[in-house]
């Protein structure tokens, strides 16, 4: 049976005090998330109580609540299970050995690009990009190549909405030149930006693509250009392409082992 439009909408309403919490205020009062919710006393102190019985929040004194100890332990579930993370084990500690420099690995997250996994080289630089971070999805390397494979019909649906934004990126003043400037990227299998986050700082990601060769996320290395002026940009570019080919086979020999173990069928040696 579906869900009456109140329901959707009251378990949507709950499920944002969760956005409420921040590094700059990681702790929120009972009536501050009273008056933010905007709703009936009752039903605010049962949207609390629920999510304080599932974990989700907890209360670290009287009426004071911070994000609650069930996201730790699904934190940990992810990188014990997720296919992505678990592909990419090894290929980025290989990369920054092979290449000096610091590595990220990123997905898409709604309209913008959240960083999963990273493995951190000396003399890394300042304001990186860390695991748990969001990015917009216009800005930075690792952020335009996941664009640049997202299938038609989401970038046809983003583009109204975001028109402007695109445009400031520099990814072009119409969905013409929008779809031109995204299949130059998937022409090349690679994007290089500097400075659109720290200046100074040079970016390269690559994709990570699914078996459709839509975009399952994106791996990146960035240097200071004013501390590294060694650096072979075809050879990151070379190495970048590389580790991201790898962790896309890796995920899907993860799904193919998984549908075998479900009973779909043998694993196929070949094509």
């Amino acid at each position: 049976m579906a869900e009456s439009p109140d329901t959707a909408g009251s378990l949507e309403k709950m499920l944002h005090i969760l956005q409420l919490f921040s590094e700059a205020q990681p702790m929120w009062s009972t009536a501050a998330i009273l008056e933010y919710l905007d709703t009936s006393r009752s039903t605010g102190y049962r949207y609390i109580k629920t999510l304080n019985d599932a974990g989700l929040i907890a209360a670290v004194r009287n009426g004071q609540y911070t994000l609650g100890p069930r996201i730790i332990e699904m934190d940990r579930q992810i990188r014990e299970t997720d296919p992505l993370l678990l592909a990419s084990r090894g290929v980025l500690e290989d990369l920054v050995d092979n290449i000096g420099h610091s590595a990220l690995l990123c997905r898409p997250f709604g309209d913008s690009v959240l960083c999963v996994g990273e493995y951190r080289a000396p003399l890394s630089p300042a304001n990186r990009f860390s695991r748990g971070e969001r990015r917009p999805l216009f800005q930075g390397a690792v952020s335009k190549i996941i664009l640049a494979y997202l299938p038609h019909h989401r970038l046809k649906a983003l583009y109204p909405r975001q028109r402007e934004q695109i445009q400031q990126a520099g990814l072009g003043d119409s969905w013409t030149a929008f779809r031109a400037t995204l299949g130059a990227f998937k022409k090349d299998g690679f994007v290089v930006t500097v400075g659109e986050f720290n200046p100074g700082v040079c970016g390269v990601a690559a994709p990570v693509l699914t078996g459709q060769k839509t975009a399952l996320g994106s791996v990146g290395v960035a240097w200071d250009v004013n501390e590294r002026r060694d650096v072979d940009v075809r050879r990151a570019v070379a190495a970048v392409k590389l580790a991201a080919s790898k962790i896309s086979d890796g995920v899907a020999d993860i799904q193919r082992r998984a549908d075998a173990a479900d009973g779909a069928g043998p694993v196929p040696t070949s094509l």
